[in-house]
C-alpha cells in the first residue's frame, strides 16, 4: 500500500520552477531519502507536501487525501521536524512535548504519559526539567522530532535533521530515526550522501527540481554505472543548481 502518490506536483516562484512535474509513489512504513543539493527542490516538495505551500500545478495524495483540496485531513495525520529546530527554548524538555500533546486534544493525564514515553525513546529523560535552550544541538534535534511524534502521525517529515550537527551528534540521531523504520512512513530530505546511503529504504535523487534517479543505493549504482554512491551522485547532478 502507498501511503503518498505524488503527480506532477510542480512549484514555481516567479520565473524559477523549485519543483518540476515530481512524480513519485511513497510506501506504507517506507523510509524514503530526498538527496540533492542546496537548492534542488527537497524542501520546496516537502513543504507542499505538509501543505506549508500550495502547488502551483499537479497534486499529491497521503493516504488518500489531496494536499490541495483536502488539507485539513492531511494535516491531521503528517507531521514534521523542520530545519530550524522547532523547540520552545524557555521551556523544559517535558514541557514542549506536553505542550504539542496538548495542541493535539490530549488531557493533562495523556499529554504527561506521552511526554514520558517520548523522553524514554528519544533518551531525554534524564533531561527531562531542564530548559530546552540549555541542551546540546543534537539533543534539541531529538526533542524537535520527539515533538513530531507525539501526535502519533502516519507520515512524518524530517528536512536536513542533521543539518550542522557534528560527527557524534549526527550518528547518535541516525540510531534514533532508525529505530522508527517500518513503524511509521518517513521523508527525509538531506545533501548527506551517507546518511542517504545509511537510512533510507531508497533514494530519490533531486536537481533543479527534477527526479533524476529513484530507487535503493544499489539500483542507482546500476542505472549510472558507478561503484561509488559519491559518484552516482555527482554523474546525476553534474549541472550547477539554477
Amino acid at each position: 500500500m502507498n501511503s503518498i502518490e505524488i503527480k506532477n506536483l510542480t512549484r514555481k516562484f516567479k520565473t524559477r520552477t523549485a519543483v518540476d512535474s515530481l512524480n513519485l509513489e511513497i510506501g506504507e512504513g517506507e523510509m524514503f531519502a530526498l538527496l540533492g543539493q542546496n537548492g534542488a527542490g527537497k524542501s520546496t516538495t516537502i513543504n507542499m507536501l505538509s501543505c506549508i505551500l500550495i502547488p502551483t500545478d499537479g497534486d499529491a495524495f497521503i493516504y488518500g487525501h489531496s494536499i490541495k483540496n483536502d488539507y485539513e485531513k492531511v494535516k491531521e495525520i503528517i507531521n514534521g521536524s523542520p530545519q530550524e529546530t522547532a523547540v520552545a527554548p524557555k521551556l523544559t524538555v517535558k514541557e514542549n512535548l506536553e505542550l504539542i500533546a496538548r495542541i493535539y486534544g490530549c488531557d493533562k493525564e495523556e499529554a504527561e504519559k506521552r511526554a514520558n514515553e517520548m523522553m524514554t525513546q528519544f533518551k531525554l529523560a534524564d533531561r527531562a526539567n531542564d530548559k530546552a535552550k540549555s541542551l546540546s544541538g543534537g539533543m534539541q534535534r531529538r526533542l524537535s522530532i520527539a515533538m513530531a511524534l507525539i501526535s502519533d502521525p502516519k507520515v512524518l517529515f524530517l528536512d536536513e535533521p542533521t543539518l550542522g550537527l557534528d560527527v557524534r551528534a549526527r550518528k547518535n540521531l541516525w540510531e534514533a530515526i532508525a529505530e522508527l523504520k517500518g513503524k511509521i512512513t518517513i521523508i527525509l530530505t538531506t545533501h548527506y550522501l551517507e546518511e542517504a546511503e545509511n537510512l533510507a529504504d531508497r533514494i530519490g535523487i533531486m536537481n533543479n527540481g527534477k527526479l533524476k534517479a529513484l530507487g535503493t543505493v544499489d539500483e542507482i549504482l546500476k542505472i549510472t554505472n558507478k561503484t561509488k554512491f559519491e559518484d552516482a551522485f555527482l554523474s546525476l547532478t553534474d549541472t550547477e543548481v539554477e
